[in-house]
């Protein structure tokens, strides 16, 4: 008899309560574990440029330098929020 299972002294009700109280620790790993992903915010040149309050012949100098990596569409070129803030480092 292979994946027969057994329940001896236990009653529905406690069956059933010990399967809920193992449901509900599962979620409850599960909620703080979980990180909504949130969406990647993409900036124009003028907004990188209010962003770190400089020209835009400095975005420009930034982007060619490698300092800054642009994303382009259409014509346009974007860049993304995170980028432009981590490309920032603390001085000494």
């Amino acid at each position: 008899m292979e994946g027969t299972i057994q329940l001896i002294q236990i009653s529905p009700d406690e069956l059933q309560s010990k399967i809920i109280e193992g449901v509900k620790a599962q979620i409850d790993s599960l909620k703080s574990e979980f990180q909504p992903k949130e969406p990647t915010i993409y900036l124009t040149r003028n907004e990188v440029r209010d962003l770190l309050q400089v020209n835009l012949s400095t975005v420009h100098n930034l982007t060619k330098r490698g300092k800054l990596k642009a994303y382009g569409i259409g014509g346009r070129v974007y860049y993304k929020r995170d980028e432009v803030e981590s490309a920032m480092v603390p001085l000494k």
